[in-house]
């Protein structure tokens, strides 16, 4: 089904039978687009053509910009047509295909992004790379209409040559996803040298790392945070701290309707790429809990509840999945959405509410942003009431207002385009933010939706059971799933589950968890390398078998495996599960102290698992205020190398060995603080329990554990 253009009706091209969002943008190109997949493989063999890649996803900014020039015009489509196979792929779909093609863009142009144009052989061996290529030649950088012409006459008359490179590009390829196992022993000592190398690139002044753009790297404050806990640094909490307040006041957080925006192309937090992903605000939903656990601080719970509350209110589906992202573009600009003038914001508040919306959110007529306004709050609220001559707590209640005015009349606005397909790795990330969310907060809604988005994916990701990657609903509200899961979507649902059944008790979490667990491991471990590979072993043949070690801006799935299986096996005695993420630890230990801005979810399995096995046990009936009241001492507390398990009910065996002998004492709810399946002797009383897990976090600090 080709794309022609016959006067002014246009033919959709092979892309309109896809379910991408990403994919069916460009259903109407005059390119003729194919899918990844065999029929357009078969077409390059067969008549001989290099193939045109170009990867992308539905919230990327110059993927727009390219298709609107270049894709979408009539003479570079003529030239794409006659000379290539051309192939379209949403990278978040195939994170499998965009992890090789992205490692040989980065070694044949030098660097990497989307959109990713890469040019390669009929049997898919890339030769030519590179990201966005402008529709006129300017600032030294060629045309595409140049590159498709030089391209292809190479491919031509330079045939052998092209060829020979090929094999030395994927020799280089092949080396970065083989097996480095080390020898030497994993320990403690290496999460310091990791810290010493992440504080030498800090920025004191503004929290991050480097000057810009800069991004979240949600894991790594994780890290900072564990580090603190660990180690008893206090500098790594004060990085972690400086960070996460300055991201939520500046511009990257959107001040009205919450959540993150992907990150900031300044240094100050000030002026984002405005596109929203489900998988940053899962990840930093988590990461502002766990600061308000470590911390106690307001701000944190503000933060996590106005980003829970974006994903329901934006970006959950009627059946309990979760979309995948919200564009940066509306009505053809960037960011238009979310920008003010400083008129509308006069007019909408009126003189008295908008002179003190001004002063809060730096709102000026010249603006910050092409004359118009990005929120942000660049001093902290008290200085914004002395100066405004007001108490904090009567400008706390004005801005609340202002934010309810501002954002019912963003309402109206055109709003960005949402990707609606259900990815199942990125749910998860939210999943277990909901799911800790909840517990920690007593928040039974939280919950609720935790565990309607559990039941959804394992309803309808899970096919005979294996895991699927991605679902899109249709016209009719009934659902297609398609594409085999790759490892992250395993390893991240595994460890949500894990979650999702210590905020609840409920044993069918943590019976599907180990299921997905076994299947994970038969499918992904490579006994013969001894790690974990991101495709399954019946996955298509590509040319190389994928093994992305770095975390990016999501945990790669070697790292979510690792934290996954060590939670899996210490809250079920399994220890070998924890065998496995030992000898997947070892792999990359040579990489975590040198480069850990790239290995952050690595350090949070080798921080657990140079911990020793601690658990925490309850036993009693949630619907019993006595024990919430010892769940909320430990919930309310910030435990990240423990796991928790309970029971309502007494048991003399249990299906967990944990549980097994574990009782109430004197008929009142009980707590045990356990090390390796130890247990301290148990109490009834909130104080008691406080005090226990007070004598072990000292005994932490002071290296004694």
């Amino acid at each position: 089904m080709n794309c022609l253009r016959k006067g002014a009706d246009t033919v959709p091209n092979r892309l309109a039978g896809e379910t991408s969002p990403y994919l069916l943008q460009h259903r109407d190109n005059p390119v003729d687009w194919y899918p990844w997949g065999a029929e357009a493989l078969e077409k390059a063999r067969a008549e001989d053509r290099p193939i045109f890649l170009s990867i992308g996803y539905s919230a990327c900014h110059w993927c727009h910009v390219m298709e609107h020039e270049s894709f979408e015009d009539e003479a570079t489509a003529r030239l794409m047509n006659e000379n290539f196979v051309s192939i379209k792929v949403d990278r978040e779909e195939r994170p499998d295909l965009d992890s090789i093609y992205m490692t040989a863009t980065q070694l044949i142009s030098g660097q990497g992004g989307w959109p990713m144009s890469v040019f390669l052989t009929p049997d898919g061996r890339p030769f030519y790379a590179g990201t966005y290529f402008p529709p006129e030649d300017v600032h030294g950088r060629p045309s595409f209409k140049r590159v498709l012409s030089a391209v292809a006459e190479a491919y031509r008359e330079r045939r052998e040559e092209i060829l020979a490179g090929t094999g030395q590009l994927l020799g280089q390829i092949a080396q970065q996803v083989s097996a480095r196992g080390s020898d030497a022993p994993l320990s403690r000592d290496t999460l310091s040298e990791a810290f010493r190398v992440l504080a030498r690139d800090f920025d004191p002044r503004l929290g991050g790392f480097g000057t810009a753009p800069k991004f979240p790297q949600p894991m790594t404050y994780e890290f900072l945070l564990r580090h603190w806990r660990g180690a008893g640094n206090e500098h790594a909490l004060t990085m972690a701290e400086l960070t996460l307040e300055k991201m939520a006041a500046g511009g990257m957080y959107d001040q009205l309707g919450g959540g993150f925006h992907r990150y900031s192309t300044d240094g100050a937090w000030l002026v984002p790429h405005f596109e929203k992903m489900l998988y940053d605000n899962g990840l930093l939903a988590q990461l502002y809990l766990h600061a308000f656990q470590a911390t106690g601080r307001p701000v944190y719970r503000r933060v996590v509840d106005e980003i829970l509350a974006y994903l329901e209110r934006e970006m959950l589906s009627p059946r309990g999945g979760f979309y995948s992202a919200q564009d940066a573009d509306s009505e053809g600009e960037e960011g238009r959405y979310f920008v003010w003038w400083a008129s509308e914001i006069d007019r909408i508040l009126g003189p008295e509410l908008s002179r003190i919306a001004r002063v809060y959110w730096d709102i000026t007529d010249d603006g910050n942003f092409e004359g118009r306004n990005i929120l942000s709050v660049p001093r902290p609220a008290e200085e914004a009431a002395a100066e405004l001559g007001m108490p904090a707590s009567d400008l706390a209640a004005a801005i609340d207002r202002a934010r309810s005015l501002l954002l019912a009349e963003r309402s109206k606005r055109v709003k960005p385009l949402r990707d609606d397909k259900v990815l199942t790795a990125w749910n998860a990330l939210v999943l277990r933010a909901f799911a800790e969310a909840g517990a920690a907060l007593e928040n039974p809604h939280y919950l609720h939706i935790a565990k309607k988005n559990g039941g959804f994916l394992l309803s309808e990701l899970v096919r005979d059971g294996r895991l699927l990657r991605t679902w899109k609903a249709d016209a009719h509200g009934a659902g297609t799933a398609r594409l085999n899961a790759y490892l992250e979507d395993y390893a991240y649902l595994v460890d949500a589950l894990t979650a999702l059944f210590e905020a609840t008790f409920e044993e069918r979490w943590l019976i599907e968890a180990e299921k997905l667990a076994e299947g994970m491991l038969g499918l992904f471990w490579s006994s013969e390398d001894q790690v974990f590979f991101d495709t399954g072993s019946d996955h298509e043949r590509l040319v190389v078998r994928p093994r992305d070690i770095f975390d990016n801006a999501t945990p790669c799935g070697g790292s979510a495996a690792a934290v996954a299986l060590i939670r899996l096996a210490r809250l079920t005695g399994r220890s070998e599960l924890e065998g496995y993420a030992a000898k997947s630890l070892r792999s990359v230990r040579d990489f975590v102290a040198r480069a850990p801005a790239g290995m952050g979810h690595w350090l949070a399995a080798l921080d657990l698992y140079t911990s020793p096995s601690r658990e925490m046990v309850v036993i009693g009936d949630q619907q019993d205020r006595r024990t919430l009241d010892l769940l909320a001492v430990y919930r309310r507390g910030y435990h990240p190398t423990s796991v928790l398990a309970g029971s309502p009910d007494d048991a003399a065996t249990h299906r967990l060995p944990l549980l097994t002998g574990r009782t109430r004492i004197g008929g009142r709810p009980a707590a045990y603080v356990c090390e390796n399946s130890v247990c301290q002797l148990p109490v009834n009383e909130p104080e008691a329990l406080r005090a226990q897990l007070e004598s072990q976090a000292d005994r932490i600090r002071g290296g004694r554990i």
